[in-house]
């Protein structure tokens, strides 16, 4: 199914084996499901099965011009991908489902000037307790996530150990995203909740660790090195140096 709306499920019941992309989805009764715009999923279902649950569908043009619509950019839930739905306590999945009663009340009533924002209201009230739930499936998960924290370190020493930067540059957030079977913002909000920076700016640190070893062959000009890093351009490498350390790589070399 390719849907040209933004979804909502709230599962209670089976409802087959769904599939985001190429991957299998980890939700199982009282779990929630996000799709945006766009995306494809797919369900996988035995025959005469018959699926419960709620679910909010709304178009885009409904937040245009929105304090929503302005934000909606912000709500990552929309881009998780494998093994990433939302599991909800019965304490929320009841918070859940007063909000979706709200809004059932609302589109049942005559269309009048206020039905938009109370509406779209709702509607980021919804999401804004769904940031909070993901926030708490976090800390609920640390063991997990400190596995993949771990993980993360190993795959980040194995791509300058083992050049990778030779066949694919310079280490990106997809790249370690992707061995770890995450989407990139689930990955990214998982590690800035852990440690307090950013998946970018551990791969930057570790990248300027290695540079800082690796200019000290002085048998290797700057631009060997800065490609070896994965750099296409020397410059940027240069740029990238002395804004982390506040010398130029030739000026670091020289004074260390």
């Amino acid at each position: 199914m390719h849907l040209g709306f933004y979804a909502i499920f709230l599962k209670a019941g089976h409802c087959g084996e769904l599939k985001y992309g190429r991957n299998n989805y980890d939700y199982d009764e009282g779990t929630l499901v996000f799709v945006a715009p766009g995306q494809v999923i797919e369900i996988n279902n035995a025959d005469n099965y018959k699926p419960t649950g709620l679910a909010l569908l709304f178009h885009p043009d409904l937040i245009k011009g929105t304090t929503l619509g302005k934000q909606m950019s912000q709500y990552s839930v929309f881009s998780y991908e494998s093994n990433e739905a939302l599991h909800l306590s019965l304490k929320e999945q009841q918070i859940i489902k007063d909000l979706f009663s709200k809004l059932e009340y609302e589109l049942s009533q005559s269309i009048d000037k206020h039905s938009k924002s109370i509406i779209t209201n709702n509607i980021e009230l919804l999401l804004n307790y769904c940031v909070r739930f993901y926030d708490r499936q976090f800390i609920t998960r640390e063991n997990i996530n400190t596995n993949i924290l771990s993980k993360f370190e190993h795959l980040l020493n194995d791509y300058f150990l083992l050049e990778t930067t030779k066949d694919l540059g310079l280490p990106s957030v997809a790249y370690f995203a992707n061995r770890l079977h995450l989407s990139p913002n689930y990955f990214g909000d998982l590690i800035k909740k852990e440690t307090g920076k950013s998946a970018q700016e551990h791969i930057q640190l570790k990248l300027m660790d290695v540079a800082k070893e690796r200019i000290f062959d002085t048998e290797k000009s700057i631009s060997q090195i800065a490609f070896e890093l994965g750099f296409k351009y020397p410059q940027h490498f240069n740029r990238m140096f002395k804004k982390s350390t506040g010398y130029t790589p030739n000026e670091y070399r020289v004074l260390n």
